[in-house]
Parts: structure tokens; C-alpha cells; sequence
């Protein structure tokens, strides 16, 4: 991969790393804890909770992007960024465009979620 499409991808992945870590510090800052005596009912207990977890999840799965974020920086680094992880063939460069954390071409992806598709 020549060095412009890579610094295309790196401030792609760096923007996209900004914008997360953005959101995670409005997030907390808009966070109001609330205790089982601030809520009237069960019900609002129950849907506090409901609320809480589902927060719990989007922030993991941030924190998951955030880590495959930092590896397709790290692959940049090592000179490995865009080539799949099991075919060592170049990803195409529309797959990168759609998701630059990708590690496996289109055919490679296929093929994992087929295994995963008949073992799961």
C-alpha cells in the first residue's frame, strides 16, 4: 500500500478513535447515578437497571473498537495494514473504506463465518 492511502487510513482510524473517546467523555459527564431511593417504584428501578446494562455494552463494544483501532495503527507501524491475516493477499481497498480495523479480505471473512456458521 503506497504511503498517501495509508495516511488516508491512519487519520480515518485516528478520527474515528477521537470521536469515540469523545463521546465515552460526554457520556460520563452527562452520567446521573442514581439511587434505589431516587426511583418511586420497582419499575423504575427495573428499567434504571435495563438502562445501565445496556450502557455497560455499548461501552464495551467502543472499548472493542477502540482495541482494534489500535492494532490497525500498530499494523500500519509493522508495514502489514491491508494485507488479510490469512491469505497475506492485499484487503481491497473498498473493504478498508467500509471498515479500516478489517484484518481479512472479503473471501478470507466469508470462509471464517462459514466455520462459524457450521462449529457454532
Amino acid at each position: 500500500m503506497d504511503v498517501k492511502t495509508q495516511n488516508k487510513f491512519r487519520k480515518l482510524l485516528l478520527e474515528e478513535k477521537q470521536r469515540i473517546l469523545n463521546n465515552s467523555k460526554q457520556a460520563l459527564k452527562s452520567e446521573i447515578s442514581l439511587s434505589p431511593d431516587d426511583l418511586p417504584d420497582e419499575t423504575d428501578l427495573a428499567a434504571s437497571e435495563i438502562n445501565q446494562n445496556l450502557v455497560f455494552k455499548l461501552r464495551d463494544r467502543e472499548r472493542q473498537l477502540l482495541s482494534k483501532i489500535d492494532e490497525a495503527l500498530g499494523r500500519m507501524d509493522e508495514g502489514t495494514f491491508g494485507t488479510c491475516e490469512d491469505c497475506e493477499e492485499p484487503i481491497e481497498p473498498r473493504r478498508l473504506e467500509a471498515r479500516p480495523v478489517s484484518t481479512l479480505c472479503i473471501a478470507c471473512k466469508e470462509k471464517q463465518e462459514h466455520r462459524e456458521k457450521i462449529y457454532a
